[in-house]
């Protein structure tokens, strides 16, 4: 759904609903009230006093196919999902459907076909489109068919049907086909023009025709012939029932395409695959041979395909609404692209204040209701989306507690939700196959709109659970559920016999629909990109914390496809998509016959530019790639904005970060005190975001890390490098232009990737110093190379020793000369894991004896760390802050320096990781 503060009726007369796509184990819900899933459940009949799919006038309606398909999954929320969904009661066959390059609308006497290749700019100059406009119907004579159904559809390909009890016809239509391919009984092949057309090639069962400027080539079974007679042309088929049109690049393209007249598109088949930072995916046809042998065909494919293709392809090109076509002659072709980057969230630098950062964390988590009273699925999920953000920050700054807190809220609410018979719960549909949440919103149940977008924040929530609870993610605890939603909204499996494949994401469009029924003149249409991602972030996250690799894989792909796509369709970033005549830079959404400088609720242009970057998080980094189109966009939301944004200035502040971030942290300088947070966002997540992008650099696509949870930022000329290790041993990550990162067990590490072992911490050590590495046995040193291994901490034994060392493990380096550099300070960072203890806090103490006569000049204690109860490493650093502090720093003279680390609290012990160069102690002297 739109991410809107209100809705207007009003705005539904702009253009309407939005979209979904579809995962995992789980079987056919069983006939019960109450379908156990793990520790959750959901139910398989919809709550008293609720609706599911209806038409527009509130009839229910079910799916509009044919018997031999009643038992597959329909994948509502695609580009012919009119086909299936009768959402008028008054039209039973589709409202126009947008295949590119042709265009399809049934019809009680065949399919309509056109080619629309003039785009008109309408709504005030807010809307372009490529509007179906007939040029002709293909049908049978006398085809009076009372309804059109789906028979048959692949990932990217359908099969309408007509019947009227004597004739019967098939086609079969889909992207990038310049073919439809017919079948039919009881009739001769019959195509109507809709105006006399001309014949440029009389072959006998081959003819030439154009029709309104445009060419088209129709194909007869061979010994037909086809016959004009005004606007109508009929071949009888003979003992045969197939034939099939084409629409021509121009009219000397006949003989290449006669070629492939005979050999009919059967289905349709996408597989992609991530490899060491890199997604390809291949597009593939299965064809059948009618007459002859010719396997092969003809398939245009759009700009975000040939754009990323090396695959030979022809001279010929076609018009549509994404831009130019280009045609390959082969039944498959294959993409290559670099994977969008994903963090769980952007690392730690020290252009945050932690005080600062702490006390904005403190409104949200404080908040007498963080959940503003929402009940439905939309709503509850931007506050959930908003949360999840707030978790590795608080983690980042040792906040432990309201870590704990903010996963605490998420919990509870995921697990209300995931738990049916309550205020809120999921129910499955048996006749359309999808779980709905209810209370729905915004047509999620009535429309089966926008399931990608209200899932998203659900599974992102689960994904950062995930990251710091595993058992809670289990496919026995809640995981199971998750996985659920995940199936309805982003389902892999073209077997699952309870949830479509891919519900709303379209593998040839290169993005999702949001619509369930496409019930429109302009064909389907999503608005939020931005959302859509988020699912795909989100299965990122999800697979990479819970170690479903195919789920991870999934989500990269559809991520990093969709990318492409928001790109050139939406910020017409390389400017050769947009007509001439459309005078924006940017749309609000993408329609099947064009695009809109609109949104569903409102024609401000702060929501128009906003809406296709919200919810900005480490899903987001991918908008990085296209600088110049974002700084266009920027441009002219203020042109249209008489100024910079005031309603939605986090969400555009945290936008114009992906290019000019400088830029960016000057506006949120000036205006940060006097604005209220768009509702997903906070202000502790608007601090972090700009002020570490200020830091780092906007994101850099050019390069990629070998890990999906890995990215690049670029700050003039230097390169800083992250990543996040979800394993559970540390890894060395290695990155597309020869750079390493070490990165300790689940935890974000950043370095400048000098090759090697680059410094995993954010925070850069002291202007000049020395760095020694823990040893196990007590010994600091400045040696690398080490192995790695860990010290245990004995047991607090549940006593307060906060302040005191108690039992500590010592490590010491002794005849250390060196000169204090002035306004310096003593820096370190110790890898500490408490399994599954609870409750346990370290505290570190550094002391200088400046000449090592045995007296301590210097000592300082540092606050306690509080360790989760996860099992993995986690960093205590001196940005826990100063406790106390005895003497003055001086200069070391043969000195000695000491580290000392015990329980402060707790009942149990800890490990401190020795021989890496992630547990350092880092002194202020050269």
């Amino acid at each position: 759904m739109p991410a809107t503060r209100t809705r207007p009726a009003a705005a539904l007369a702009l253009v309407t609903a939005l979209a979904a796509f579809g995962l995992g184990p789980a079987a056919t819900p069983a006939a019960a009230a109450t379908v156990p899933v793990g520790s959750g459940s959901y139910s398989d009949a919809r709550p008293a006093g609720t609706s599911g799919p209806t038409t527009n006038t509130g009839a229910p309606v079910t799916p509009k196919v044919t018997p031999a398909a009643k038992d597959k999954p329909v994948p509502t929320n695609d580009w012919w999902s009119s086909l299936a969904f009768q959402r008028y009661g008054d039209n039973p066959y589709s409202t126009p459907m947008y295949g590119h390059p042709l265009t399809y609308q049934a019809t009680a006497g065949g399919l309509e076909v056109g080619y629309p290749t003039s785009p008109a700019v309408v709504g005030e100059g807010r809307q372009y489109e490529y509007a179906h406009k007939r040029d002709l119907t293909l049908g049978l004579t006398g085809l009076n068919s009372p309804d059109t159904k789906a028979d048959d559809w692949s990932d990217w390909t359908v099969t309408p049907y007509w019947s009227d009890g004597a004739r019967t016809l098939r086609t079969t239509i889909g992207h990038g086909l310049p073919f439809v391919y017919a079948k039919g009984s009881g009739g001769n092949a019959q195509i109507t023009t809709a105006a006399a057309p001309t014949v440029f090639s009389d072959q006998g069962n081959v003819l030439g025709i154009s029709v309104a400027g445009h060419h088209y080539a129709l194909f007869a079974p061979t010994g037909s012939d086809w016959t004009v007679a005004g606007s109508t042309v009929t071949a009888g088929l003979g003992a045969k029932d197939y034939f099939s049109l084409a629409v021509l690049p121009s009219t000397d393209a006949l003989a290449t395409f006669k070629k492939y007249a005979f050999s009919f598109v059967t289905g349709s088949q996408a597989t992609w695959n991530y490899t060491g930072g890199t997604v390809k995916a291949t597009y593939s046809l299965t064809t059948e041979a009618k007459e002859g042998t010719e396997r092969g065909t003809l398939q245009a494919l759009y700009r975000h395909q040939w754009l990323n293709t090396t695959d030979a392809l022809s001279p010929y090109t076609y018009i549509s609404p994404r831009g130019t076509m280009k045609v390959r002659e082969a039944t498959s072709f294959t993409t290559s692209q670099k994977a969008s980057a994903v963090l769980p969230g952007l690392p730690k630098t020290n252009a945050v204040d932690t005080a600062r950062l702490k006390g904005y964390l403190d409104q949200v988590a404080n908040a007498p209701d963080p959940f503003n009273g929402y009940t439905d699925t939309y709503w509850t999920g931007k506050v959930l989306g908003q949360l999840a953000q707030l978790v590795p920050l608080a983690d980042q700054i040792g906040e432990t507690a309201t870590r704990d807190k903010l996963l605490g809220l998420m919990k509870g609410r995921l697990q209300d939700w995931f738990t049916s018979g309550g205020a809120n719960e999921f129910s499955y549909d048996k006749d359309w196959k999808t779980l709905t949440g209810y209370p729905a919103s915004y047509g999620s149940d009535t429309e089966l709109n926008d399931h990608h977008f209200h899932y998203s924040y659900y599974v992102y929530a689960a994904a950062i659970v995930a990251q710091y609870d595993q058992a809670w993610a289990a496919d026995s605890a809640w995981g199971g559920m998750v996985k659920t939603l995940v199936r309805d909204a982003a389902n892999p499996s073209r077997t699952d016999t309870a949830f479509p494949f891919l519900r709303g994401f379209d593998v040839y469009a290169g993005h999702s629909w949001a619509s369930g029924h496409q019930g429109f003149a302009a064909g389907n249409n999503q608005e939020s990109s931005s959302e859509s991602t988020n699912l795909s972030a989100a299965l990122v996250l999800w697979g990479s914390a819970t170690g479903d690799t195919a789920l991870r894989d999934l989500g990269t792909f559809l991520l990093t496809t969709e990318s492409e796509a928001i790109a050139q369709y939406w910020f017409d970033a390389d400017e050769q998509v947009f007509p001439s005549s459309f005078g924006h830079d940017t749309v609000g959404m993408v329609w099947g016959s064009g695009g809109a400088y609109a949104t569903w609720w409102t024609a401000n242009p702060e929501e128009i530019h906003g809406i296709n970057a919200l919810p900005v998080t480490g899903g987001s980094l991918h908008l990085g790639g296209e600088k110049a189109a974002i700084r266009r966009n920027i441009a002219e939301m203020e042109r249209e904005n008489g100024g910079p944004a005031v309603e939605w200035r986090d969400i555009l502040w945290e936008f114009q970060s992906f290019a000019d971030p400088a830029v960016a942290k000057s506006k949120w300088d000036a205006g940060n005190a006097g604005y209220t947070p768009e509702q997903g966002e906070s202000k502790a997540h608007t601090y972090h975001w700009i002020s570490t992008l200020d830091a780092l650099g906007a994101p850099d696509a050019t390069v990629t890390g070998d890990i999906p949870s890995s990215a690049v930022f670029t700050k003039g000329t230097v390169r800083t490098y992250a990543a996040h290790n979800y394993g559970a041993t540390a890894r060395t990550v290695t990155f597309s232009d020869g750079k390493t990162l070490s990165v300790p067990a689940r935890s974000t590490a950043t370095g400048t990737g000098t090759g090697g072992d680059p410094d995993p911490d954010p925070d850069p050590d002291p202007p000049t110093g020395n760095t020694f590495q823990l040893r196990t046995g007590g010994v600091l040193t400045t040696a690398t190379g080490g192995t790695a291994g860990s010290d245990t901490i004995a047991s607090a034994a549940g006593g307060n020793y906060d302040g005191t060392p108690h039992q500590p493990v010592v490590y010491e380096v002794r005849y250390v000369n060196g000169t204090l550099t002035p306004g310096a300070a003593t820096a370190f960072r110790l890898q500490l894991d408490a399994g599954s203890a609870v409750g346990l806090g370290q505290q570190a103490r550094i002391s200088y004896d400046f000449t090592g006569d045995g007296t301590f000049d210097r000592t300082e204690t540092y606050q306690y760390f509080a360790t989760d109860p996860v099992a993995g490493w986690e960093e205590y650093a001196q940005s826990r802050g100063l406790r106390g502090a005895t003497g003055t720093l001086g200069d070391l003279q043969g000195g000695t320096v000491r580290l000392e680390v015990w329980h402060a609290i707790g009942n149990g012990t800890a490990k401190l990781q020795t021989g890496t160069a992630t547990s350092v102690l880092v002194i202020p002297y050269h």
